[in-house]
């Protein structure tokens, strides 16, 4: 989502004469779009903004004028002015649902207002004034669908940083694809804290899933691949649980959190669901799709977790088999209730973690194994480090490097049949 947010203020600033530039040493402004999930994300924060300091005082001393340095994203909405009474350098702070407003933002630093910020929950009026047009193009395109949750997970700081859960209105959506498409977009992200919670609506008023977005975006001819991220088990519907068997456009790859295999932490984590209800979607989600693929989420070392309760997430994972995986070890977020309860020691947080790594990062070689002599269709989208290297996505997201191609494939889908396989990536060659 950060992604996105950041894509979308680049395109805010673009009708004022901004541009991007790849060095903060030839920047007039300096957005540091923060995210509040990861450990000690505001100390990280505060420690670039040291960086950004330096920049920002060097240029002053060169006569080089005043760089704006601006605080954006989930960190700026938890902080808030508390960024001024530790960095009074800072210009402006801007939380994830107000960034729409930089401009006027950027206006008041220069009318010599010091320290602006905005921290609103407004997202009706975020979407509605964003620029839908982007002069960005790419091959995959990332469009928000919903923003904020309602689940109140006992780890997690979203609700309290991005707001309640809201979803954009489907004719806004569709026009933001029919934009990217046109731009060359063959694949399109739709992202969301909770996308499949998505309950949007029509230009006449009638509610609609993410299954009914899907329908009606897979319309569009020139677009080739729709995917959605991130979502929960307990909005997994019927409806859309059927599209991924009834809709080729819709990739076979779903990432579907789960964070433990154990009934007992998932209960303390406010997770809403069991394993039971785990397992039972990922079955029906197979019975739809033969093919389908999952990833997921894992958190190790939540208080209270004993070593059976972190012998059930392994065995979880041992039976759902996944092709790739995100784990963590738990760090307490300031403000969630999980934080103020007594937490698993580092040490033995650690050795869960390795272990658990240890057996996710044997199940994807052996998926990524599996494909070696298959042929798959894989959309070319960046040039690789080696001369005449292309490098393109399966439809499961693995990255598949191709040697010398005899034409310009960038944009396209091509099939290429697997010659060897890592853990992290693939290889292969054309099939023309």
């Amino acid at each position: 989502m950060n992604v996105y947010d950041s894509l979308k203020m680049q395109d805010l600033l673009e009708p004022f004469d901004y541009q991007p530039t790849d060095s903060m040493y030839q920047a007039d402004m300096i957005i540091l779009n923060t995210c509040h999930i990861r450990e000690k994300a505001a100390e990280k924060m505060y420690s670039e903004l040291g960086r950004i300091k330096q920049i920002k005082d060097d240029r002053k001393s060169k006569g080089e004028g005043n760089v704006i340095v601006t605080v954006a994203g989930c960190v700026a909405q938890a902080e808030g002015d508390e960024i001024f009474r530790r960095a009074s350098y800072v210009d402006i702070v801007v939380g994830p649902q107000s960034y729409y407003d930089l401009p006027e933002l950027i206006a008041k630093i220069a009318r010599h207002e010091k320290h602006v910020i905005k921290l609103d929950f407004v997202e009706e009026a975020k979407f509605d004034k964003l620029p839908e047009q982007s002069n960005i193009q790419g091959v995959s395109s990332l469009i928000s669908v919903q923003e904020g949750c309602d689940k109140f997970c006992t780890f997690c700081v979203v609700p309290y940083t991005r707001g309640a859960e809201f979803s954009r209105n489907l004719e806004q959506i569709y026009r933001e694809v029919i934009k990217s498409v046109s731009n060359g977009t063959k694949e399109v992200i739709l992202l969301g804290q909770n996308v499949n919670a998505y309950h949007g609506q029509t230009i006449e008023g009638k509610e609609c899933s993410l299954a009914d977005l899907i329908s009606y975006i897979a319309e569009i001819p020139s677009l080739e691949r729709i995917r959605y991220v991130t979502s929960h088990p307990i909005d997994m519907t019927e409806d859309l649980i059927l599209l991924h068997g009834s809709e080729p456009k819709l990739m076979p790859f779903l990432h579907l959190p789960v964070q433990s295999g154990s009934n007992k932490i998932l209960k303390s984590m406010n997770r809403r669901h069991n394993r039971d209800y785990y397992f039972d979607i990922i079955n029906r989600l197979r019975n739809a799709r033969g093919d389908i693929v999952f990833s997921s989420d894992f958190i190790v070392g939540f208080p209270g977790e004993t070593d059976e309760d972190f012998a059930d997430t392994l065995d979880l994972v041992k039976k759902v088999g996944y092709g790739q995986c995100y784990s963590f070890k738990y760090s307490p977020r300031p403000g969630t209730p999980a934080a103020v309860k007594e937490q698993v020691p580092e040490h033995i947080k650690s050795r869960r973690l390795a272990i658990l790594q240890q057996e996710i990062s044997r199940q994807q070689l052996l998926f990524n194994e599996s494909c070696i002599g298959k042929i798959m269709p894989v959309l070319f989208d960046r040039d690789g480090k080696l001369d005449n290297q292309l490098i393109g996505k399966t439809c499961y997201m693995q990255s598949v490097h191709v040697i010398n191609p005899a034409r310009d494939l960038f944009g396209q889908i091509i099939d290429v049949k697997i010659i060897n396989a890592g853990a992290s990536s693939l290889s292969g060659e054309m099939v023309l």
